[in-house]
């Protein structure tokens, strides 16, 4: 006697050896002896052998049309035998019943089994479903494939383009395309980006960088859509004309100009001083559509060779200070002595003529530590008595916070064109930095004790025990050596000061404040302080980059370095830093190091200590 039976979900023949009733031992095709129970018996036959009903049945299962096997099949529960007959149309044989058990058991889309050689069958909806289903993920399975072959073979799916930065930084695990690429990278022994790059999909080391910054911060593009266009809101009454004429001071790149400068010498001597800060309060009402844009941005976004801007360009140009132009600006006037001592303060919101926009490549020719000792260059330049009255202010500025800037740090700036880059290295605390950084620290730092004085609410930035943080309380900056700090400068790149300029306009103009909780501000410094720790390090990130891709345009196979800690050291002549392997070097200890290898895709630079 031989027996048809169901083990471990699948179906097996044996012979039987033993029946004990309840249970039988049994002998497999290929003589493994094994004890089964009896209910798990569902055929049991003398004719065919045990061997030759499997290959007969796989035959003819294979033969047996599901679809007509479904149709003639009862909507009731039923045994397999009783389906058999229907379907055969005479008592099956053991190898019909066999076969039949096998087609009904490999369509559980067709057939659901509800015990021992029992089935239903499925609802037509049902079917239906999960034959589209099944046909679904069929075709996904050959266009996988296909996106497969594609990679293997260096090419780029089309399909893959729009959602490269997707597949990278925030795939769908259960997307196709997804699929394909974690397929095909094992196939290719690589890793998914190291195949993207070889495919094509971006255009240079770069591109990958940023996009990878764009994908979190910027999904829905760079651009401002349908606010290009839109022009800030009319200005609220007529402006008056300052009787000044002022100047700015910036890097050739800046477009934002948010600050300038006027110096009026008064009769019976000492100076008023002007600051003018660009006013774009005064042309985008809280909550207005151009405003909700810069909330979201919270900040401009820079870094070598582009900035995405906090606002439109169009925006932009009304407010930036251009010179030969009147421009809507917040004002603060200092009254200082011939000693410079400072013995009066005015703010007020007015146009101021800009003359000129002074850049630092050219000033500095002129306006330098040693032409202001007398020493060298004393020829004329523009603003030249201006520049030098307010050099003058800013040293005794910096004096009176008891922060003098002792440091010899150095600051670079980066200039790309046509995938070239130039690093200029500025000494931090030049005649002109210094300049500008005193009166701003002055402005801001007044402005700020104005709100205090005044309890309307306001962003501060603060710093206790080098703990430096935004804060909507005053409260001393003990790095600068204030009592308080409240960006205000530039309003047109930080929302911060945007905030801020809003809060002294309605105080100047003795209106009620456009935010009157500490609620409102706490979102802003919220968001504000995530938003601009993610664009400082996408600025780290493509300076690294830059500084990498320098070395390579200039064929630099070796670089002298200053070590910090362990085996991490400091470029001398580039704002590069990376680990050096060779030697222990003491904390600032110079040497030079061999450069073996760089990788622009996961910006490592393989650096060797030279010996001898």
């Amino acid at each position: 006697m031989n027996v048809y039976y169901e083990e471990d979900g699948g179906f097996k023949v044996g012979t039987v050896l033993a029946d004990n009733d309840t249970s039988l031992q049994v002998e497999a095709l290929h003589g493994k002896r094994s004890k089964i129970k009896a209910a798990n018996v569902l055929l049991r036959f003398n004719q065919p052998s045990p061997g030759e009903l499997m290959q007969a049945a796989q035959q003819t299962a294979d033969e047996v049309d599901i679809d007509f096997l479904w149709q003639v099949s009862s909507q009731e529960e039923f045994g397999f035998a009783e389906l058999g007959r229907e379907y055969f149309g005479h008592e099956p044989t053991p190898v019909e019943s066999a076969a039949l058990l096998m087609r009904l058991h490999g369509a559980p889309m067709y057939f659901y089994k509800k015990g021992k050689g029992r089935y239903k069958a499925a609802p037509e909806d049902a079917l239906k479903a999960a034959l589209a289903g099944a046909e679904r993920k069929r075709l996904q399975e050959e266009q996988k494939a296909r996106f497969v072959e594609q990679l293997r073979a260096r090419q780029l799916p089309e399909a893959f383009r729009p959602m490269v930065s997707t597949l990278l930084f925030k795939p769908d695990k259960n997307g196709v395309e997804h699929k394909a690429l974690e397929e095909a990278a094992k196939l290719t022994h690589e890793s998914p980006l190291q195949l993207l790059v070889a495919c094509g999909a971006f255009a240079s080391p770069q591109q990958y960088h940023l996009s990878k910054f764009l994908f979190e911060h910027f999904p829905r593009g760079t651009g401002f859509g349908p606010l290009e266009a839109l022009a800030a809101a009319p200005l609220a009454g007529a402006l008056p004309l300052a009787p000044v004429t002022a100047f700015s001071i910036d890097d050739t790149t800046t477009t934002e100009i948010d600050d300038a400068f006027s110096v009026t010498a008064l009769r019976g001597g000492g100076w008023q001083i002007g600051v003018h800060i660009a006013a774009p309060a005064l042309g985008i009402p809280p909550g207005s559509e151009i405003d909700h844009a810069a909330r979201t941005r919270l900040s401009t976004v820079y870094f070598p060779g582009d900035k995405i801007t906090m606002l439109p360009q169009s925006l932009i140009e009304i407010f930036t200070l251009l010179e030969g132009r009147d421009c809507p600006a917040l004002s603060m006037y200092i009254t200082i002595d011939p000693d410079f001592a400072v013995r009066a303060i005015e703010s007020r919101a007015e146009r101021v003529r800009i003359e000129a926009n002074l850049r630092h490549s050219t000033l500095e020719q002129h306006f330098n530590e040693s032409a202001l000792a007398g020493v060298g260059n004393s020829a004329e330049y523009p603003f030249k008595h201006e520049l030098r009255t307010l050099w003058e202010l800013a040293k005794q500025l910096e004096l009176g916070r008891g922060k003098p800037d002792t440091g010899t740090r150095v600051d670079y700036n980066f200039y790309v064109e046509n995938d070239r880059v130039r690093i200029v290295p500025r000494p931090r605390g030049s005649p002109i930095d210094k300049l500008v950084a005193e009166l701003m620290i002055f402005a801001n730092t007044e402005w700020g004790r104005r709100l205090a004085e005044a309890d309307v609410a306001g962003i501060y930035r603060t710093q206790t025990n080098n703990r430096t943080a935004m804060s909507v309380q005053a409260a001393p900056h003990e790095g600068l050596g204030v009592k308080q700090y409240a960006w205000s400068s530039s309003p047109l790149r930080r929302y911060v000061d945007l905030v801020n300029q809003r809060q002294l306009l309605a105080l100047l103009q003795g209106a009620a404040a456009p935010y009157q909780r500490d609620e409102q501000l706490l979102a802003v410094v919220r968001d504000f302080e995530a938003a601009y720790d993610a664009y400082a390090e996408v600025q780290r990130t493509l300076e690294r980059y830059w500084c990498l891709r320098y070395l390579q345009q200039e064929g630099a196979m070796e670089a002298n370095v200053t070590a910090l800690r362990e085996n991490l050291v400091r470029f001398d002549d580039i704002p590069l830093y990376t680990k050096a392997h060779g030697a222990d070097l003491a904390p600032g200890s110079n040497a030079r190091v061999a450069i073996r290898s760089i990788d622009l895709w996961t910006l490592e630079v393989d650096c060797e200590v030279r010996r001898g």
